[in-house]
């Protein structure tokens, strides 16, 4: 199967509109304060409760962060805030967003390493964040997943150093009341997908994976975002397509994707994805109506049109 598939609006799916319905039940979406000011009411667009997380670029104030939060708690959404320890000071900088957090009833979080080279203060990693103790009263903390490996871990493209933090992170939420999951790096297409899942129940990592899926977008787009989060296999694929001027001038949507791993997890109940989180890479808008057209009841917003 090619990795991009750019199919016709009459193509059908490889999963049954059930199973795509089951799967995409639950899913979550990524905004940033910035994208979510472009958004006049989000219970037009997503389901209510839907888990929405907050990525916090370098440079993005707190007070903006917590802003958002709180505006997205109001509409009735559940919000989880990224938690990059590389632009964290210090746990005293940790314990008063996590206390600003809360107080706008924000009881979740993602913790992950963060873009950046060099940290800022005395944290490197989401272990340290998840060892600090600075996450009392939060009822769910998310880990950062690599399908495709991550080369600012791994420097000699193996995955050695990331799958022993996965192990990690798995024994540590056993040993811990902590509810956790891994969200992974947006990924596009299913078979790589299905053997990394695999290969962590096969290697006793419990945590249930979120998957991280790219929301329907151009391809110039896709290849931006492609570079900056380091999806170094799907990029050279990218490359590859855009060459293709039949190919650049359409859109990218992830039906495919889903579709396939929509019908494995149907086939295979016991399968690691728990959920799908969206990167909305062209928009929020786009990605949420593309879930509602595709997604049958999973995908119908809190106040439908």
């Amino acid at each position: 199967m090619a990795l991009f598939n750019f199919r016709a609006k009459d193509q059908a799916p490889v999963a049954k509109t059930g199973q795509i319905e089951a799967f995409l039940t639950g899913y979550s979406i990524e905004v940033m304060p910035r994208t979510a000011e472009k958004i006049e009411d989000f219970r037009t667009l997503l389901p209510l409760g839907t888990r929405v997380y907050i990525a916090h670029i370098d440079g993005t104030p707190i007070d903006d962060m917590v802003t958002t939060a709180k505006r997205i708690v109001d509409e009735g959404y559940t919000v989880m805030p990224h938690f990059p320890a590389r632009i964290i000071k210090d746990k005293a900088t940790l314990t008063d967003w996590v206390a600003r957090y809360k107080d706008v009833g924000v009881h979740q979080g993602l913790l992950l390493a963060g873009g950046v080279a060099e940290p800022v203060g005395d944290f490197h990693s989401s272990m340290q964040l998840l060892e600090s103790g600075a996450f009392a009263g939060f009822d769910r903390l998310h880990v950062a997943g690599h399908p495709e490996g991550n080369k600012d871990i791994d420097a000699d493209g193996s995955d050695r150093m990331v799958m022993e933090a996965a192990r990690w992170k798995s024994a540590f939420a056993e040993r811990t009341d902590a509810q956790m999951a891994m969200a992974t790096q947006f990924c596009f297409e299913a078979a790589p997908v299905i053997d990394w899942v695999n290969r962590l129940q096969a290697e006793g990592i419990k945590l249930p994976v979120h998957i991280g899926v790219a929301g329907p977008a151009k391809l110039q787009t896709l290849i931006k975002f492609a570079i900056a989060c380091g999806v170094g296999p799907s990029l050279r694929v990218l490359q590859k397509r855009a060459m293709d001027v039949t190919k650049l001038l359409l859109p990218y949507e992830p039906t495919d994707v889903v579709a396939e791993l929509a019908a494995h997890k149907a086939a295979n109940p016991d399968f690691g994805i728990e959920q799908v989180h969206f990167f909305p890479l062209g928009g929020i808008k786009t990605n949420a109506q593309w879930v509602t057209e595709n997604g049958g009841v999973a995908g119908k917003p809190a106040r439908a049109a």
